[in-house]
């Protein structure tokens, strides 16, 4: 939702009826002359006022961020945005932008057999979609974590979002996992498992905050696997020391460890409890605490 604008408030113009009503007034009591210097400031006012009016509307779609790729069709409008610092880096940008052309194809597609399947679920129009890219944190000037959210509106019961990371290596061009930070990253390993401990104490203190302690349960963390690509994506969180990261940032989008209603939730993992397990590298990455205000991001 657009923020108001400003100059909408610097005259309000009154209704017909309070118009008929103060111009009597006025006419009864003031000369005509006096009357008609009144109307013309009225008026001159109503000018400005709409010419203001019109000048916010044009502002606030200007300000409207443009797509970096988008696929509109009579079946689905999808969109991309890249943030501001992923497109000062050429080869990120140009990865993430790789990655979401295809998603929109891939979509549009869908949407099309969809609508041919079964055209009476697109009467209220077609699939909205749209995908976000946005960096959550640098560390060491190298590890670039990158946040991807995507929202989705099939015309159901209501609209849909997921989460996704990206872990981009500024040295090497390229994308990677968080394996060369850990001496052992084996499924169901002691790094893995000291993980999942960590994780699930997070999101138990996280549901409690949230009034939401009933769903801290094993059923709804079942998702959580001690494996590294079922263990949720994960960013390098930032720290109070420069440079360095203070822990991991694991995200989950809605559904994924407890109800709809409850929305996303991100569990943080310090970096003390996986010092143990921590190679040359990650010895020297990781620092420091989570700065305050942190674990109010998303």
């Amino acid at each position: 939702m657009r923020p108001a604008c400003k100059h909408r408030q610097l005259f309000a113009a009154p209704s017909l009826p309070a118009l008929r009503s103060g111009s009597q007034t006025i006419l009864s009591k003031y000369s005509d002359a006096h009357a008609g210097a009144l109307t013309l400031k009225f008026i001159a006012g109503l000018s400005v006022a709409l010419a203001l009016s019109a000048t916010c509307a044009f502002s606030a779609h200007a300000a409207d961020p443009k797509p970096d790729a988008i696929v509109k069709t009579k079946s689905i409008e999808a969109r991309v945005f890249l943030g501001d610092r992923i497109k000062a880096d050429a080869a990120l940008a140009a990865d993430c932008l790789a990655e979401g052309k295809t998603w929109l194809d891939k979509n549009a597609a869908e949407a099309a057999a969809a609508r041919k399947a079964d055209p009476q679920f697109f009467k209220e129009g077609g699939w909205e979609f749209e995908r976000k890219y946005e960096i959550r944190s640098v560390v060491a000037d190298r590890y670039v974590s990158v946040l991807r959210n995507d929202y989705m509106n099939t015309r159901g019961a209501h609209p849909n979002s997921d989460v996704n990371t990206i872990l981009w290596d500024k040295a090497a061009n390229k994308r990677i996992s968080i394996r060369p930070f850990f001496t052992e990253t084996a499924d169901g390993g002691p790094t893995m498992k000291a993980m999942v401990k960590a994780i699930i104490a997070s999101l138990t203190d996280e549901k409690k905050k949230r009034g939401a302690g009933e769903t801290a349960t094993d059923e709804w963390f079942k998702s959580v696997e001690p494996r590294l690509l079922k263990i949720g994506a994960v960013t390098l969180a930032p720290s109070t020391e420069a440079g360095r990261s203070s822990g991991l940032n694991f995200h989950y989008p809605p559904y994924a460890v407890g109800p709809y209603a409850e929305g996303e939730y991100v569990a943080f993992v310090p970096w003390e409890t996986l010092k143990p397990y921590l190679t040359s590298e990650g010895a020297r990455i990781f620092g420091g605490a989570r700065p305050k205000g942190d674990a109010d991001e998303p």
